[in-house]
């Protein structure tokens, strides 16, 4: 038969301390755990008010350069520009050398040239490599705008609204006007037509690359408007966009390379100037005008379709 507890303590079989002594173990075991852990705790929030301390530090130090930089930078670029200025001749007083090349451009303008006004002439062959920089300015512009605003499956954040949904739901959409689309119908044709001739005439009148370009510009920002974005990307579509103007400023940098290259080493370049006065006249000037125009436009249409759309994937 099986012993009771009772009888197991009664003869001294059981130690009736021993449950609760396991009892007192495990306790300790669960106090040192957590008091452990306490201390765990603790070391981290140093840790971390250390460390928070140092990043203000290290944050305070930065801005405290900073602020010493960008004063020393604004004293520095004063004092260049101060120096400039007090190296440039009197009022009233002529520089020979400004006079000479003056004198250089409005005599022997039009025969080195070929081109009837002097503008286009100074701006796109004797000063051709600024007009180069920029072309050049305008689309990296146009490239970092694109990096900043444009959405796409790596970096779209589906738990946010994106700027598109919200203009579509609490802005009216315009380009859903007949009045609208009926009167850009027959305005869109006349300003396209209007800055095709600008860009054509620059070498013999008013106008140019970058004036016809914004012309051009100004229309497809118009036809965007009364059609669409949707419409407008058919026509103007991102990648056409950037082809467009890649191939622009690749045909103007190696345009006048070659021209900068037979120069410096006194060749014959072999362009033929044409007739003054002419649409096909002043040798490089025209394509050249094409060119800038083309870049104009198309970073004018860029610059808006990116801020009003607010970057729409596949924009």
């Amino acid at each position: 038969m099986k012993e009771s507890r009772f009888s197991k303590w009664l003869f001294g079989e059981t130690d009736v301390m021993e449950n609760i002594l396991e009892m007192d173990e495990v306790h300790d075991e669960s106090r040192e755990q957590q008091k452990r852990e306490i201390r765990h705790i603790r070391r981290e929030i140093r840790r971390s008010r250390s460390a928070m301390k140092i990043a203000s530090a290290e944050t305070k130090g930065f801005y405290a350069l900073y602020h010493i930089i960008a004063v020393v930078s604004c004293i520095l670029l004063i004092g260049v520009l101060l120096f400039v200025v007090a190296c440039l001749p009197r009022y009233g007083v002529e520089n020979p050398e400004t006079t000479a090349m003056v004198k250089r451009y409005v005599e022997d303008g039009l025969r080195e040239t070929g081109a009837v006004n002097i503008v286009a002439g100074l701006i796109l062959d004797y000063r051709a490599f600024d007009t180069l920089g920029e072309s050049h300015v305008l689309f990296t512009a146009l490239i970092c705008v694109t990096i900043l605003l444009r959405l796409d499956r790596k970096n779209t954040r589906k738990d946010y609204e994106d700027y598109y949904t919200i203009r579509t739901e609490h802005f009216h959409d315009i380009s859903k006007e007949a009045i609208m689309r009926n009167v850009a119908a027959v305005l869109v044709p006349c300003i396209f037509v209007f800055g095709i001739y600008v860009l054509l005439n620059g070498q013999n009148g008013p106008g140019g690359g970058f004036s016809g370009g914004a012309v051009m510009g100004a229309g497809m920002i118009i036809f965007s408007v009364a059609f669409g974005f949707d419409t407008a990307d058919r026509v103007f579509s991102r990648r056409l966009s950037a082809w467009v103007t890649f191939g622009a400023l690749t045909f103007y940098s190696a345009a006048k390379g070659y021209v900068f290259f037979t120069g410096a080493n006194h060749l014959e370049n072999h362009i033929p100037k044409g007739t003054p006065g002419a649409i096909l006249s002043g040798g490089l000037i025209l394509p050249l005008d094409i060119a800038v125009g083309l870049v104009v436009a198309f970073t004018m249409y860029g610059f808006y379709s990116l801020f009003m759309r607010g970057a729409q994937v596949g924009g």
